[in-house]
């Protein structure tokens, strides 16, 4: 059935933000968000400047974009992973919390790039307000999908679980810096956020006598 509701402009414009979004992956993936131009993405992505600006009102804007939307198809892949847990009365906190996060970050979400934008937002004080909204955003979807696992297995935290959420969000955001600093790879990073995040949810979950 065709959805009569969706304009054709609506659509394409989807889909020049789309490959936009693509392009702008590809090339930072390249040359690193600093070096990654408007031109450069434009080319890439077989649109003008206009058709960018009419979609984004800068790069960091684009950038931003970019780490919201693979930000957003990780937590759906954790999402559905949480759904499709069976409960167990007898509970390994650490395997749970592999099993929740999952073998990588994400296959395209480099640690990288959530380092420069966070860089980015300190310098600019126009693109803090979109970061700390992005953030906000997935500390509420994190919190969301910690009350289903607490619920589901019967567990008790010894933060209230907003507190618990950014807790992981700030563990994850430090975890990309230091990966990034420290020259390691996108494997290694995940391994490393892993490994703290497991000794996080550790400490924080209470284990029945």
């Amino acid at each position: 059935m065709v959805d009569v509701t969706s304009k054709p402009g609506s659509r394409r414009r989807e889909q020049t933000r789309a490959r936009l979004l693509d392009a702008a992956h590809e090339v930072f993936a390249e040359v690193g968000m600093d070096a990654a131009s408007v031109e450069m993405i434009c080319e890439r992505a077989g649109f003008t400047r206009g058709a960018f600006y009419s979609n984004f009102e800068s790069k960091d804007e684009l950038f931003l974009a970019l780490i919201t939307q693979l930000a957003s198809a990780k937590l759906d892949e954790v999402a559905v992973r949480v759904r499709d847990l069976a409960p167990d009365p007898i509970v390994d906190v650490r395997g749970l919390v592999r099993q929740v996060v999952g073998a990588s970050i994400s296959e395209r979400m480099e640690p990288q790039l959530v380092s420069e934008i966070r860089t980015q937002a300190l310098r600019d004080p126009k693109l803090a307000p979109a970061y700390l909204a992005w953030q906000e955003v997935l500390r509420s979807r994190i919190e969301g999908i910690i009350a289903h696992v607490a619920d589901a297995f019967g567990l008790r935290l010894r933060l209230p679980i907003a507190e618990a959420a950014q807790l992981l969000v700030d563990v994850s955001d430090d975890t990309c810096a230091r990966g990034t600093l420290e020259g390691r790879s996108a494997a290694e990073v995940t391994e490393m956020m892993n490994d703290r995040l497991e000794r996080i949810v550790g400490l924080l979950v209470e284990m029945p006598a």
